[in-house]
């Protein structure tokens, strides 16, 4: 069996983007691998080190040139090989969907490890879709997991707190923070890496065709009100501060 874990692009957190013909301009932007999607590469690394059957982990990235950033530093953490489905066109997460079906297929994969919420689209869809198109179960914001043979168990989180989950494979399991703590790539792994296959496909191989189309975007500030608080009553000060919570700012009820 083989895993499948997806890796994306992002600007950092700290990073600041511009936008250029209603669109994101990343040119000059620091850009990493989504921190979602690198526990995913992590726990796929550490499944296999368990002892659990695993022939190879396989990383994936959907997007520009410069993803192969990104699938490099999968590469050095421990993935076995990677495929890059080169394109600069901007795709849905049920588009997206169809080339991680067509590769799970060709590649004998039988776990599919994504990040729960991509950081630069704010959205959750790419594990279910892929799950919804594959015909898997799809297990959601998991904190652990354990591989026994066929049979992945672990837990995850639900609206009323965590619970337990059996299931048996193939799956697909969207990844968050607190699965665990991803690796730093060592020198010695950067240099294996850049030896490791990264497979180049061109995306018009998948039969890939948007459905969403971005018409604008922009860059939403929120100005800093500055009222200041007299903190000589702590109890006044205290209820001028709710009082501005609540009214103003709006962000208690």
């Amino acid at each position: 069996m083989n895993i499948l874990t997806l890796v994306r692009q992002v600007p950092d957190a700290e990073a600041r983007v511009k936008i250029s013909q209603q669109a994101v301009d990343l040119d000059g932007t620091t850009l990493v691998v989504d921190g979602m999607d690198e526990y995913g590469v992590e726990e796929a690394l550490r499944l296999r080190e368990s002892g659990a059957s695993v022939e190879q982990i396989i990383a994936l990235a959907i997007g520009p040139k410069r993803n192969e950033d990104a699938l490099r530093t999968a590469l050095a953490m421990g993935v076995d090989r990677a495929i890059h489905v080169e394109t600069d066109e901007q795709f849905d997460a049920v588009t997206l969907s169809k080339v991680v079906a067509q590769v799970a297929h060709a590649e004998n994969v039988g776990l599919i490890l994504v990040g729960g919420q991509e950081a630069d689209w704010d959205s959750q869809a790419l594990g279910a879709a892929s799950a919804e198109r594959l015909g898997w179960p799809q297990l959601t914001w998991t904190n652990e997991l354990k591989l026994d043979g066929e049979t992945l168990s672990g837990r995850h989180d639900v609206d009323d707190g965590n619970e337990s989950f059996r299931v048996t494979l193939p799956a697909v399991v969207t990844t968050q923070q607190g699965l665990n703590e991803p690796r730093y790539p060592t020198l010695p792994n950067i240099m294996k890496a850049k030896k490791k296959e990264l497979r180049k496909d061109d995306a018009a191989s998948y039969g890939l065709q948007a459905r969403v189309r971005t018409v604008g975007a922009e860059i939403q500030t929120r100005a800093r009100r500055n009222t200041m608080i007299d903190g000589k009553d702590p109890q006044a000060a205290a209820a001028q501060l709710l009082e501005l919570l609540r009214n103003e700012a709006k962000v208690l009820a």
